[in-house]
């Protein structure tokens, strides 16, 4: 069973709360992750905790990192990357430019370089150079990384995806975005209520995170009513 993490920026708080609520009930085998939801699935997957992770999304510190500010970004993907270790197959997507290809970047290999790199939204923030090549936000070239997922050897996956609504699907279709087969089986967690304006997005807000938290929360405990795939 996979556990697969969208991209979303401030957004993936939202899956910070549904984790909590589905966590006592699953144990997945792989997480992977595009963007901020690499970093939720990067802390998943290093031992922390729901509440570990809820302190993370409400640590003011986040408030310093704002587009075209490139340092308190790549400041967190060092913190992340120092205190967690994936204890479970983990990967994260990233997108090389200009060649504009998707590249899933799994365990040992992910360092905290792929943390920054899978954040850095193109247009917003600098591309970050790694082994002489330059990578951007995963999510550019595909939100939700159900392929990614199937690359490493899932069958069954959870994804909780915080990017739905039309502007997405519109995205999703100019992209291109990368599908997964029709073999692998998925259950889907979305937000129950918009989670309010793309501007919310780029900048944390104490009181949105715990709107997101909880939201995400309730989302999970109904999702599991639906769940036959736990059973």
């Amino acid at each position: 069973m996979a556990l697969v993490l969208s991209a979303g920026g401030m957004y993936t708080a939202w899956e910070v709360g549904v984790w909590r609520s589905i966590a006592p009930y699953i144990q997945p085998g792989l997480i992977v992750g595009a963007s901020a939801g690499a970093w939720n699935g990067w802390a998943i997957a290093g031992g922390a905790t729901p509440d570990d992770l809820a302190g993370e999304w409400l640590d003011a510190s986040l408030a310093t990192i704002r587009i075209r500010r490139p340092e308190p970004l790549h400041r967190k993907a060092r913190e992340l990357w120092s205190r967690f270790q994936p204890r479970v197959p983990f990967g994260l997507t990233v997108v090389e430019m200009p060649r504009f290809r998707a590249r899933l970047i799994r365990g040992s290999d992910v360092t905290w370089e792929h943390l920054a790199a899978t954040c850095s939204i193109a247009g917003l923030f600098p591309s970050v150079r790694i082994g002489g090549r330059s990578y951007v936000d995963g999510g550019l070239q595909g939100a939700l990384p159900l392929w990614a997922a199937e690359e490493m050897g899932a069958t069954h996956a959870i994804a909780l995806n915080c990017l739905v609504g039309l502007r997405w699907r519109i995205l999703r279709r100019v992209f291109g975005w990368r599908r997964p087969s029709p073999r692998l089986q998925v259950v889907s967690i979305i937000p129950s209520e918009p989670l309010g304006s793309l501007k919310y997005a780029l900048v944390w807000s104490r009181p949105r995170i715990e709107r997101w938290i909880r939201l995400g929360e309730r989302d999970g405990r109904e999702a599991l009513r639906s769940m036959s795939i736990l059973k």
